[in-house]
């Protein structure tokens, strides 16, 4: 426990995270951009850009500028979404996620919300980003709730993934 309160204080000293905030599409397009890979369906693209101007979003910042994003929907007073997430790929494998999901997480258990939701790529496709996305995941305690085949379409299958609070 000790070496994981010493590495989390090493990432804030390296990383600010703001939030949560509202009406931040200038600083989420730009990173959603930059991962053509995770956010390439052009529609979606600028929904989540539409959606981080609304939804309540945590900003992580490197000397002031914007590496990474994390914007939650609540859907119940109980149950919380990481509507969406991402991070630059030049800060991939940082700590930014797992910072930014950490700060989401202390805003939601001051909101007394019980749980929170994730929804990403099953397993069931190919895809090795999104292999990593699931290990980030699992690695930070979420657990697979249910798979929707074609929720998304079916050369999509969504793993729905679920953490308590």
């Amino acid at each position: 426990m000790l070496f994981i309160s010493a590495f989390f204080k090493m990432l804030k000293s390296e990383f600010e995270v703001k939030g949560p905030l509202l009406g931040q599409s200038h600083l989420c397009e730009p990173i959603l951009r930059a991962l053509p890979d995770w956010f390439g369906i052009e529609e979606a693209t600028r929904q989540y850009v539409a959606d981080t101007a609304v939804l309540p979003t945590f900003l992580a910042f490197h000397q002031n500028q914007p590496v990474g994003f994390l914007t939650l929907k609540q859907h119940t007073p109980y149950a919380a979404e990481i509507h969406v997430m991402a991070v630059l790929p030049e800060w991939h494998r940082h700590g930014v996620g797992r910072l930014l999901l950490a700060a989401s997480e202390a805003y939601l258990r001051e909101q007394n919300v019980a749980f929170l939701q994730v929804k990403t790529l099953s397993s069931t496709h190919p895809d090795v980003g999104y292999g990593r996305t699931r290990q980030f995941y699992l690695a930070l305690g979420f657990r697979p709730l249910e798979e929707f085949p074609t929720l998304w379409g079916e050369a999509n299958p969504c793993l729905q993934l679920i953490k308590s609070l």
